[in-house]
């Protein structure tokens, strides 16, 4: 069952299963672009909802045939989507490269490139295996699929041409000698053509910090809860801008608070966002009222990466032998051998999105989201 819950110039927000939309509702190839981040498979329960690791691809199969029937043939399926860790253990689910896999050999989507979205903000984690037995290094990276019905989707790199090196700035005032490179490269005269700015890389370096703004402040005003997952704008937003035109369609079918409808409308697409809670979808309606909320101008925020091994070894550090099964013995007598799992709490705001899981199809999925446009920055 799906309703309409809001409707703006170029988009309309829906209330409820977004299979019922992409299956019943939406005319078949009528979708330029889905632009999502679903519930991830993780360990533990979250309270957003989330599906068991081991089961996620056997849960994403109805809504990869949604999907495949509403996408027009020029038009692509990004997912953002992030890893988990094997319960009491230092080792990685693959049930993200699953979903990859089942989308492309059963569903016959095309991978037309992974991106990585690099969050420079994000806490070391999981704190067993990086802070205490030092096994591990943080993990900061979400994996982002771009799949396409056909291998030629609609898409242009000029779209999102990043600001030229102070190095290429200088080429391009002081030319470039035409040359064999000793890697095998030949670089022509054409290399010194300015285009406008340089092709980015596939890694997308955007901070997720964002802690105050129009969505939260209205949701703390209406006692509403803010959704714990969210993504920056900047995220839709550079797929938006390669993947489509001003007009074209962009569905979100787990939408949160709407930040990929609230993205779209900014530039001039029409959308459609599903999404199950209620909640979520009345914090959302910030992000449209009075007027759509702005993408952010000026972004010229610039992260620095470190590269590896920047400082010098500590020949005396050994590795510890058993590769990190136990606690170092300086941690022993505060916890136990194995990592505690924490208790679940939930807040009583969370209380009443378990009822709304609990009433649906989703078997408690209430929807991890892309979240959070940032004011002023």
């Amino acid at each position: 069952m799906i309703r309409s819950f809001h409707k703006t110039k170029r988009g309309e927000i829906m209330w409820g299963d977004s299979r019922a939309w992409l299956l019943n509702v939406a005319k078949p190839a009528s979708v330029d672009l889905i632009m999502t981040s679903p519930p991830f498979g993780l360990v533990r329960k979250k309270s957003y909802g989330n599906e068991d690791a081991d089961q996620y691809c056997d849960w994403f199969r109805p809504f990869a045939e949604g999907f495949k029937r509403v996408l027009t043939d020029k038009g692509s399926l990004v997912i953002d989507i992030g890893g988990a860790w094997i319960p009491g253990q230092p080792t990685r689910s693959l049930y993200h490269f699953k979903l990859l896999i089942m989308l492309v050999e059963e569903f016959g989507f095309h991978l037309c490139q992974e991106h990585y979205w690099w969050n420079p903000s994000k806490l070391p984690s999981p704190a067993e295996w990086v802070n205490i037995r030092r096994v591990r290094v943080k993990d900061a990276v979400n994996c982002v699929w771009w799949l396409s019905k056909s291998p030629f989707p609609k898409a242009s790199n000029r779209r999102v041409l990043q600001p030229y090196s102070k190095s290429m700035e200088d080429l391009l005032q002081n030319g470039y000698v035409a040359k064999l490179r000793p890697s095998g490269h030949d670089i022509s005269s054409k290399f010194s053509k300015d285009n406008g700015g340089s092709v980015p890389p596939n890694l997308l370096a955007v901070a997720n910090t964002e802690s105050n703004g129009r969505y939260q402040d209205f949701c703390r005003e209406k006692n509403l809860p803010i959704h714990p997952a969210r993504f920056p704008a900047a995220l839709p937003e550079y797929f938006v801008r390669m993947l489509t035109d001003a007009g074209d369609l962009v569905v979100d079918p787990f939408a949160g608070s709407c930040v990929t409808g609230a993205v779209a409308e900014a530039l001039d697409r029409r959308w459609v966002c599903c999404e199950l809670s209620e909640e979520y979808l009345q914090g959302g309606l910030a992000r449209f009222n009075p007027n759509v909320q702005p993408l952010p101008n000026g972004k010229g925020v610039i992260y620095e990466i470190s590269p590896p091994c920047p400082i010098p070894l500590d020949k005396d550090h050994m590795l510890p032998v058993d590769g990190g099964e136990a606690r170092p013995p300086e941690m022993s007598r505060r916890a136990p051998q194995e990592p505690a799992k924490p208790a679940k709490v939930i807040s009583a705001a969370a209380e009443p999105i378990r009822r709304v899981a609990r009433a649906c199809v989703y078997r408690e999925i209430i929807c991890h989201e892309g979240d959070g446009l940032e004011d002023g920055k």
